[in-house]
């Protein structure tokens, strides 16, 4: 009986990891392009602040975003200035776009088969009718991240890095805050990166 209740209890374990990962949507790989000036000052110092670039909205999504930035750029080696302290040495103008894509199935979701046999006992033919059932396949949500390193003095662009990003809709990287993360993390890996080059980080 024990052994009979724990085949019973593995399977289930297998049972619900199987529906579990089902239900997780794919991730995609953020594309990261990074380009940066040479005999600029060096980058990874004194002190940052991250700023909406012109155009953008600065709203709650926004503050997800920035906030992720300089969470990574001070673990490249920037310092945020203090409140009330002077501007900061350095700029980050950020930008962020977010699209639902929603994909539409090609075709009719009916289909018509027909068969006919022959054979010993005589010959036939058949329709076979399916449908499906399924839907579209759900929707994307594209993001796409741009961030400009300026000396606030000269105005001067050293650095600059754009990251994009699509994830199913049911991802649970969908949600701003997971995502803005994500991609923050990886726009700055090896930061500054090999200026020019196009990667794709995992």
């Amino acid at each position: 009986m024990r052994h009979t209740l724990q085949a019973l209890g593995g399977a289930a374990v297998l049972a619900t990891s199987l529906f579990l990962s089902g239900c997780v949507a794919p991730v995609g790989p953020v594309e990261v392009t990074r380009f940066h000036a040479a005999g600029a000052i060096p980058l990874g110092r004194g002190t940052i602040a991250v700023e909406p670039s012109e155009g953008q909205e600065a709203g709650m999504e926004f503050g997800a975003f920035s906030g992720a930035v300089l969470r990574e750029l001070t673990r490249v080696g920037y310092t945020a200035p203090l409140p009330g302290a002077a501007p900061s040495q350095q700029v980050a103008q950020l930008s962020v776009e977010r699209h639902t894509l929603a994909p539409v199935r090609n075709g009719s979701p009916v289909s018509v088969g027909v068969g006919g046999s022959t054979g010993s006992y005589g010959s036939g033919l058949g329709v076979g009718l399916g449908i499906d059932l399924s839907g579209p396949p759900p929707a994307q949500v594209e993001t796409q991240m741009h961030v400009m390193i300026r000396e606030r003095e000269s105005g001067r662009t050293i650095w600059e890095g754009r990251a994009q990003f699509s994830v199913s809709s049911k991802s649970p990287l969908a949600q701003t805050s997971l995502g803005a993360a994500k991609m923050a993390e990886a726009l700055f890996k090896d930061f500054p990166g090999q200026s020019g080059e196009t990667i794709l980080v995992k």
